[in-house]
């Protein structure tokens, strides 16, 4: 059966009476032309994650359409008790991650335009986008290394509880929250400089 090109997908209307569950079920099923309906609703947020986790939106595009093509290639894995966003990012970091392998060395091209989805989410970044200033935060983001940044994305964009994430990366639930610990301590460390070279504050001003 031949995959939907992404035109295709983008062409299909998204009925929002059916889950994104019953949805993949049926792609598994065999009726693809689902899959559309969930490239509608899942294609700016899963853009999103895969232009900050890269930092290249070339290859953020070109992320975004191989995690469909692997949807499509791997439904039969899909469990029908399984809640289908965890499962797409897991599908989108294992795809990043090969394509890092592929190119150790990508370029550095933000998108500052791209929109924050409205997801919330009850994690500790999701308190500090509250408190602080989104612009800064993102920036701050940006500079961490790709491994804490992902474990950060993973939870604010993917909705992934520790203990899917600890299940993805085959580790155990204290190891995710000591990692996430240290990600959101080194955050609040970029962010701080941050603001202190834009805008002259004092480290701890406005800080969580």
């Amino acid at each position: 059966m031949r995959p939907a090109t992404a035109g295709a997908i983008q062409s299909m209307k998204a009925d929002e009476t059916v889950s994104d569950r019953e949805l993949m079920v049926e792609v598994r099923e065999g009726d693809v032309a689902r899959l559309g309906e969930l490239f509608e609703r899942h294609e700016r947020r899963l853009y999103n994650f895969c232009l900050r986790l890269t930092r290249d939106r070339a290859v953020a595009e070109d992320l975004v359409q191989e995690v469909f093509v692997r949807m499509l290639k791997y439904r039969h894995t899909f469990r029908s008790e399984a809640e289908f966003t965890p499962w797409m990012f897991a599908m989108a970091r294992n795809a990043a991650v090969d394509q890092f392998r592929a190119r150790p060395r990508l370029e550095v091209q933000e998108d500052p335009e791209a929109p924050e989805p409205a997801a919330p989410l009850e994690h500790p970044i999701e308190e500090m986008e509250k408190k602080e200033r989104s612009e800064l935060l993102q920036a701050a983001l940006q500079r961490l290394p790709r491994e804490k940044r992902e474990l950060l994305l993973l939870a604010r964009f993917g909705e992934m509880k520790y203990e899917a994430i600890g299940e993805l990366l085959g580790v155990s639930v204290g190891a995710i929250k000591v990692r996430v610990h240290r990600a959101l301590k080194e955050l609040r460390v970029e962010y701080r400089a941050l603001a202190g070279d834009r805008f002259g504050l004092v480290a701890e001003e406005g800080l969580p």
